[in-house]
């Protein structure tokens, strides 16, 4: 079975028609964890129409755990890798192991896993608040919100603005980019940690997508149709503080896909204008072979 965090057909609609799959209550309740003891964690699980759990809400929750972790300091970055699939049907228990305990820094590693199949490794780097030099590239030039196309991403469960409107089921050929704005429309908790699990889930829906925009006849729509796809690995790193209830823009791109992989970039600026977090993901993009066998079957009289 190949590693996967992903559900299989994600693409926008830019008609806005379809409902998002998931709410924000759904997602803000998987960040409530049960303490089961000797180190032991437990949360909910988005509920899909599908088996496999989303690889959003991992990255969510990992984040939540390390924060709670150390409390004095903040995550700066999360590397996760996903080695098998997670199973709606099944509760997930994380363990968090406490790897280095400094005065500014900390370093946690976080499993995740049903029974003896790991769905999960992480670690994570945290900081207390510091002052230094700072400086940071520019956003891209594409207007304000206002100016995107109203969008639904399925999974994220608050308002999404396109910049120029693309759709990632298109199957025509397009340059390896996607950005658009965000904002949850509610007012969120204060908690940093809480804007950092949701950003985290937001940027593990589109990288696919955006890597498959340059391939004729293939989109994100051919997810489980005419392509096996599954991320396997995806780090974002926080730079500032920021909130995400009020708008951010998301930048990514693909420089390369290759090996029956893919691998993106994104970058996300507050509403100032600051590059607030940075993000990588990669991810498996193989072609469905068909069964030969099961067709020569199918074809027999």
């Amino acid at each position: 079975m190949p590693p996967t965090s992903s559900c299989p057909d994600f693409s926008t609609d830019p008609t806005g028609d379809n409902m998002t799959l998931v709410d924000l209550d759904g997602l803000l309740a998987c960040l409530e964890f049960e303490d089961l003891g000797d180190g032991r964690w437990t949360a909910p699980h988005l509920q899909l129409d599908y088996r496999r759990i989303f690889g959003g809400q991992l990255l969510a929750q990992a984040v939540v755990l390390a924060d709670a972790s150390a409390p004095e300091k903040a995550v700066r970055s999360l590397s996760c890798v996903f080695p098998r699939e997670g199973s709606l049907d099944e509760p997930l228990e994380y363990r968090v192991e406490a790897v280095h305990d400094g005065r500014s820094f900390a370093t946690r590693r976080i499993t995740g896993a049903q029974g003896d199949r790991v769905c999960l490794v992480a670690q994570a780097s945290l900081h207390v608040a510091e002052e230094g030099p700072e400086h940071g590239d520019p956003p891209p030039d594409v207007g304000l919100p206002g100016d995107a196309e109203p969008t639904d991403l399925s999974m994220v469960p608050w308002p999404c603005r396109v910049v120029d409107g693309v759709d990632l089921g298109d199957r025509g050929v397009g340059p390896a980019e996607f950005r658009f704005w965000t904002r949850v429309d509610r007012e969120l908790p204060d908690d940093p940690a809480v804007h950092q699990a949701l950003l985290a889930h937001a940027t593990d829906l589109t990288v696919i997508g955006t890597a498959l925009r340059p391939h004729e006849g293939l989109s994100q729509a051919d997810s489980t149709v005419r392509l096996a796809t599954a991320v396997t690995a995806h780090q974002i790193v926080f730079h500032r503080a920021f909130r995400l209830d009020d708008w951010c823009l998301v930048d990514q791109c693909s420089p390369v896909a290759a090996g029956a992989r893919a691998f993106g970039v994104g970058n996300v600026f507050d509403a100032d204008g600051r590059l607030v977090a940075s993000f990588t993901q990669e991810s498996m993009v193989r072609p469905i072979v068909p069964d030969e066998d099961h067709e020569r079957r199918e074809d027999t009289p």
